[in-house]
């Protein structure tokens, strides 16, 4: 099966999936995945204010999906679990991510050099790639927030409330009723619940 699907660190809706597919993919599933980096800083930028990719002063804040999308393209082994570390510095350890000492830290405890990410990130337009990525799936999808997924053309909003915490049997469940229902169900549009269980 072949998908692709967003992310941002900052967004623990987007913690929940990724783990979910990581887990799935580190037990075998056969999915073809592209990681799509999303900004939630440039979706809340006030009226009137320069985008985030062109501020200076808001640069730290695209450091961590920057980041990830530097290892996921020049250390592919190392991704998926630089990916989930990211995810758990921001959501599960309450770290800042957008201090680089931060991410090099994680990127050092998965065998990644910091300094290699550091002076790819400056040399391979990956902040170009960032808002290019980023605004194409918002003005050919009209996306609006993470996670994302991307089948067949179509563009669905989903969020899961749990987590697989190592359950691989879970995470491949949660991944393919996602998948059947883009696929199979393209007929639902919106399906919340009004309250969520406590």
């Amino acid at each position: 099966m072949q998908f692709a699907i967003n992310w941002d660190y900052r967004c623990p809706f987007a913690r929940n999936m990724h783990e979910h597919l990581i887990t799935a993919l580190a037990d075998g599933a056969d999915y073809q995945v592209d990681f799509i980096p999303f900004s939630l800083n440039q979706v809340h930028i006030e009226e009137g204010e320069p985008d985030v990719w062109s501020n200076p002063a808001r640069y730290n804040e695209l450091l961590a999906v920057m980041t990830g999308m530097t290892v996921q393209r020049f250390f592919p082994e190392q991704f998926g679990a630089t990916h989930l570390a990211l995810f758990a510095a921001r959501h599960d350890r309450a770290l800042d991510i957008t201090d680089w000492t931060v991410l090099a830290s994680i990127l050092e405890s998965h065998g990644v050099e910091p300094e290699k990410v550091r002076d790819l990130i400056e040399s391979e337009g990956i902040l170009a790639d960032f808002k290019r990525l980023h605004l194409g799936s918002v003005e050919e999808h009209h996306v609006f927030g993470v996670p994302t997924f991307f089948v067949n053309e179509q563009a669905a909003f989903v969020r899961v409330m749990h987590r697989p915490n190592g359950d691989a049997k879970v995470a491949r469940a949660t991944i393919d009723r996602v998948l059947d229902t883009m696929t199979n169900y393209p007929e639902f549009n919106e399906f919340k619940y009004t309250s969520i269980p406590r």
